[in-house]
């Protein structure tokens, strides 16, 4: 059973991503590490408690579609409502709707656990938070009077509609209409496909965020606007009356995160209401819909990294614990009588160490993520700039790299469980099929890695990466200076991949500056993982020389001495598999 680990995800917090820096300098006005503290080990206490024990129930009976209706499974509503009455709904929404304002960072580490306890379960809040961003952050005031408290205690949820079935990724082919009313409103007409908790029973009104054309609108996705629809209109109290013409016509059948209702929506088909068209109110300015539905996804990004790091960690945890009973062979140096524990094995310690040094590396970088964005918020002027470009750096490397490896680490735990990894019994499958879908939804990897290369490399004239890579450049020396034997080859190795990174980023940047998009974008997926590895490695030992811990250091070592190596052959294949790969695309023409 999945136990939530508090204590390094505070260090990690704390020490490696910058938070009790922050908290010492009075950033985040009198939040204290105390009250960090507890707040860490409540959510904690609640994914490990209260939603893990419900995951297997979610995954065997998953959603269950009826008449336009879903039924959650058996004990989720009083889980949801118990999780809504413990105001983590509010955790880092604005104070000024009910929130409390919290740093993301300690957002992103509840996110974690709770993603940990059930990927599933935890979806339908994550949209919901962004869902408030996007609000907050472009609705008009009385959009926000009516909605924002209700969505920030959790009493509603709300959704995010982009996807349809010829506009997944390429939203210029979005067709959804939006019909002036002339009293404010708006009659949107279309079909949205793959929306998260689209349809439940956990709530008493779902609020959508829509993204539709205008009449009037130019072509493509600068003609794209954001409209809000709720499932119930509004009564003059404010509460749920009459139903709006939206309505689910079905959920997917999926191979992983069951119990996750994937709806297939209908806006306009005159199910209900006095005529065809569901009534919904712009948000933002017109043609303007895609920059305020950014609002949302930039931190749904972080949010679903936050996914890949909680499904590899609770994988690390079920392999770890077979590992330590299932007996098999015997161990080298073993003793005793009878078979050894196969956690004795070196291939099974390898693999075991292998996930959760990458656990590690992908927790670092999401939570150094969510910090730049809290800094960006707690700053004003040049030191703002600063820490919004860190953010936006980090964010393609928070949503790909952890999605990556939680695939990957989740992998590695079926094979640590032999046989029996294969087999639904042990859990292990689960994860697996649950991790598979984040590589996929809010952009998927190769777009994350488009946009590391062609927007984020950019900033400040190409030199706030390697602002950024000099500091972990400083971490690496630091493992250096400590001078402990535990630490092996780490700092060199450490140093290499660094050097790796450096190379390959000035060479993207070359290519882009000389007009050769093609080259970059070839070899854009592979930089962003050996990023990421560099990165990731550098964090890890931040936190070893930080704490000063012997298992740190060996954690680092681990990763630097079995893991940061890849980077040279990543390099390679940036710099020079371009003409390898125009020249082998002919084979994919038809014959």
């Amino acid at each position: 059973m999945y136990r939530a680990p508090v204590d390094e995800i505070a260090y990690t917090l704390k020490h490696v991503a910058g938070l009790s820096n922050a908290l010492a300098e009075g950033r985040f006005g009198d939040l204290s590490e105390d009250l960090v503290d507890a707040i860490l080990h409540e959510a904690g206490r609640f994914a490990s408690e209260e939603v893990a024990p419900l995951a297997r129930v979610g995954d065997e009976q998953g959603a269950v579609f009826k008449d336009g209706s879903v039924t959650m499974p058996a004990g989720w509503k009083e889980l949801y409502a118990r999780w809504r009455e413990g105001g983590w709904n509010a955790l880092s929404a604005p104070e000024s709707h009910g929130g409390q304002g919290l740093p993301l960072m300690l957002g992103a580490a509840a996110v974690e656990m709770w993603n940990s306890g059930s990927l599933a379960f935890a979806l339908g809040p994550t949209l919901t938070m962004g869902a408030i961003e996007a609000i907050e952050a472009h609705a008009s005031d009385e959009l926000k009077s009516a909605y924002l408290e209700k969505l920030v205690s959790g009493e509603w949820m709300g959704t995010m509609n982009l996807t349809e079935p010829q506009a997944g990724s390429d939203l210029n082919a979005l067709r959804t209409r939006a019909e002036p009313v002339g009293d404010g409103t708006y009659r949107i007409f279309g079909q949205k496909i793959f929306i998260t908790y689209g349809e439940h029973d956990f709530t008493d009104n779902i609020v959508h965020l829509v993204l539709a054309r205008l009449p009037d609108a130019p072509a493509g996705t600068k003609g794209i606007s954001l409209f809000l629809v709720p499932k119930f209109l509004l009564n003059e109290d404010g509460t749920p009356g009459p139903r709006n013409d939206v309505v689910c016509a079905s959920i997917e059948h999926k191979l992983g995160i069951h119990a996750s209702p994937t709806c297939t929506m209908i806006y306009g088909d005159g199910r209900y209401g006095d005529r065809p068209g569901a009534i919904g109110w712009l948000v933002g300015e017109e043609n303007r819909g895609l920059a305020c539905m950014f609002t949302m996804m930039n931190n749904a990004r972080l949010m679903v990294g936050m996914q890949g790091v909680a499904v590899a960690e609770a994988a690390y945890q079920k392999a770890l614990a077979y590992a330590q009973e299932r007996r098999q062979g015997r161990a080298p140096g073993e003793t005793g009588s009878g078979m050894s524990p196969i956690v004795g094995h070196p291939d099974v310690q390898r693999n075991l160490l292998t996930m959760k040094a990458l656990t590690q590396a992908a927790r670092a970088i999401c939570y150094s993520c969510a910090h730049a964005t809290d800094m960006a918020r707690a700053t004003e002027g040049d030191e703002s700039r600063y820490w919004q470009e860190r953010a936006n750096l980090l964010t393609p490397l928070a949503k790909a790299f952890p999605t990556d490896i939680g695939v990957e680490v989740a992998s590695i735990g079926i094979q640590i469980h032999g046989g029996m990894g294969f087999i639904e019994e042990t859990g292990a499958a689960a994860l697996y099929r649950d991790a598979r879908i984040a590589p996929i939804y809010e952009g998927t990897n190769g777009i994350q890695a488009i946009d590391l290369v062609t927007r984020k490399l950019p900033q400040s004239g190409g030199e706030h990466v390697h602002g950024f890579i000099a500091e972990l450049r400083k971490d690496a020396e630091a493992v250096c200076q400590s001078n402990k034997p535990e630490y092996g080859d780490a700092a060199t190795r450490l140093e290499t991949a660094l050097k790796d990174l450096e190379e390959a980023t000035r060479f993207i940047q070359g290519e882009l500056a000389n007009g050769r998009m093609e080259t970059a974008l070839a070899g854009a997926t592979p930089y962003l993982r050996l990023f990421s590895l560099a990165a990731g490695g550098a964090l890890i030992g931040r936190g070893a020389v930080a704490g000063g811990d012997e298992r740190q250091a060996r954690l680092c070592r681990f990763f630097a001495e079995n893991l940061a190596g890849e980077t040279g052959a990543l390099k390679d294949r940036v710099i020079g598999g371009a003409e390898s790969l125009s020249a082998a695309a002919s084979i994919l023409s038809a014959a």
